[in-house]
C-alpha cells in the first residue's frame, strides 16, 4: 500500500462567500527579491469547497490541496482558525 502524496497547506482570509458551498480566499506570502534582497509581497486568490457553508468573509481559514471539485475548485477548507470580532457563529 502507498502513502498519499504530500499536500500543500495555505492559511489565508475569506473575502467571499456568496456561492453555494464555496468561498474566495485570499493567500498573501513575502517573497524575496534574488537580486534587491527586499521582500515582496504577492497575493493570489484561491476557490475553496465549504461542505457545510460555515465560512464568513474575514475568517482566516486553512485550505489543503485536493482533487478538482469543479473547474475552478482545487481546495478545500480544512478549518476554521479565527473569526473577525464581533461575528456570531
Amino acid at each position: 500500500m502507498t502513502d498519499r502524496k504530500i499536500r500543500k497547506l495555505r492559511r489565508g482570509v475569506v473575502v467571499s462567500n456568496k456561492m453555494d458551498k464555496s468561498v474566495v480566499v485570499l493567500v498573501e506570502e513575502l517573497k524575496l527579491h534574488r537580486r534587491y534582497h527586499k521582500y515582496i509581497k504577492r497575493s493570489k486568490k484561491f476557490m475553496a469547497h465549504d461542505e457545510n457553508n460555515e465560512c464568513l468573509p474575514g475568517d482566516v481559514v486553512d485550505i489543503i490541496e485536493s482533487r478538482p471539485l469543479s473547474k475552478l475548485k482545487r481546495w478545500r477548507v480544512l478549518k476554521i482558525i479565527e473569526r473577525p470580532v464581533g461575528e456570531n457563529e
